[in-house]
């Protein structure tokens, strides 16, 4: 296939953002070729420029397009994917891929033909922060995992970002808050540095910081099978924030805060020298090294390349959608035991997971405010650095 022709479905924020950059050719062999909202205000802008469809299943349906890139409010990620997949169409899904486990499973169920791509847009593993991260952690070099922390407060989001939209950090639209929304970015780095952790204990702070009624500020512990522990803090009502991830293993540290990585090694394991020395306050030695790393919090236009690339020359995905499940089941591990008072054994029961979260949709009393138009904005502004 020389030139894919794709589609976006939905043209909220982020939906008009990747429509853009597809129709200014900034993915090769790519194309936009048809775009879908339910607000036919919002098609006006590719008049000229791709077909425009009310519906995702007209789209679909369409025969204009070969791959789609789904951007709605998450509820429907799993039924427009299940949608797309069976009707023969390379399949993108904007984070999360669904609100839950149990719907995440049935759109990877539907997934039945392997020659077509599904794909999850996780871009953070493609900064090259992380990118050094994962070499690092993957080659060995810092030894058996002892322990993870990620403060990550830079989500700062104001009221009237919650007002722009109705749908927006509710049960019934959103399925969640900062865990389903903000967080899946930090979650999949998380799981694809560490691995998933067996246990998961969170305290859920429910509309703390904003008038909303889902999370917005989040503490988790983790616990690991081979005993190393995780703490995850997180909030979108903390300015100014931070970002900082430290990782600690038996050879070594690393701290990445910003663009900056400070990398600790010691030459040998730290618990063979603990149990073998004599010295009563002996320390092994250790080398520091500190590398300036380039911030680049988009990369966006980087996974939809490679899921172009995936369907056109058979180039492995950076990000399956089969490996966002995890992110997924730590998000409804952490606000289901905040829920439940409770530690949460992973594999999470999503079933059970799915009908607590109906309940928490059928008994909201909760209204929505709204205010401003409910235009999409500029929804770099929001990329972390």
């Amino acid at each position: 296939m020389e030139i894919v022709r794709i589609g976006v479905i939905g043209l909220g924020n982020m939906g008009q953002y990747h429509a853009n950059y597809l129709s200014n050719g900034t993915v090769d062999g790519a194309r936009l070729t048809a775009v879908s909202d339910a607000a036919p205000d919002r098609l006006a802008a590719y008049a000229g420029k791709a077909a425009a469809f009310t519906s995702s299943a007209e789209l679909i349906r369409s025969g204009e397009v070969d791959a789609v890139l789904i951007a709605t409010p998450h509820f429907s990620h799993t039924t427009i994917g299940i949608d797309a997949l069976q009707h023969g169409l390379h399949t993108l899904v904007e984070k999360p891929i669904s609100v839950h486990k149990a719907d995440a499973e049935r759109l990877l169920a539907a997934h039945t033909d392997r020659s077509l791509v599904l794909a999850a847009m996780f871009n953070q593993r493609l900064d090259e922060r992380f990118m050094r991260v994962k070499q690092m952690v993957a080659s060995g070099e810092l030894g058996e995992l002892q322990r993870v922390n990620w403060i990550t407060t830079e989500w700062f989001r104001t009221q009237a970002y919650y007002d722009s939209s109705a749908w927006r950090a509710t049960w019934k639209g959103e399925g969640g808050g900062l865990l389903i929304n903000q967080c899946p970015h930090q979650l999949d780095s998380l799981q694809w540095l560490t691995g998933m952790p067996s246990r998961v204990r969170a305290f859920c702070g429910l509309g703390r910081r904003h008038n909303i009624e889902v999370e917005d500020e989040v503490t988790a512990y983790l616990e690991y099978v081979n005993g190393a522990t995780g703490v995850l803090v997180a909030t979108t009502g903390e300015y100014p924030g931070t970002n900082r991830l430290e990782l600690v293993g038996d050879r070594g540290r690393i701290v990445l805060e910003g663009g900056r990585l400070q990398i600790t090694r010691s030459p040998s394991s730290v618990s063979t020298f603990s149990r073998s020395t004599n010295e009563v306050f002996g320390k092994p030695e250790v080398t520091c090294e500190e590398v300036e790393l380039e911030c680049s919090p988009g990369k966006h236009e980087a996974v939809t390349q490679n899921f172009i690339d995936a369907i056109r020359l058979g180039t492995a995905l950076v990000t399956p959608a089969e490996e966002g499940l995890h992110s997924l089941e730590l998000a409804n591990a952490m606000l289901y035991s905040s829920l439940t008072a409770s530690t949460i054994e992973l594999p999470l029961d999503g079933l059970a997971y799915e009908a607590r979260l109906n309940e928490l949709i059928a008994n909201s009393t909760f209204e929505k405010r709204m205010s401003g138009t409910g235009t999409p904005v500029d929804i770099s502004k929001s990329f972390r650095k």
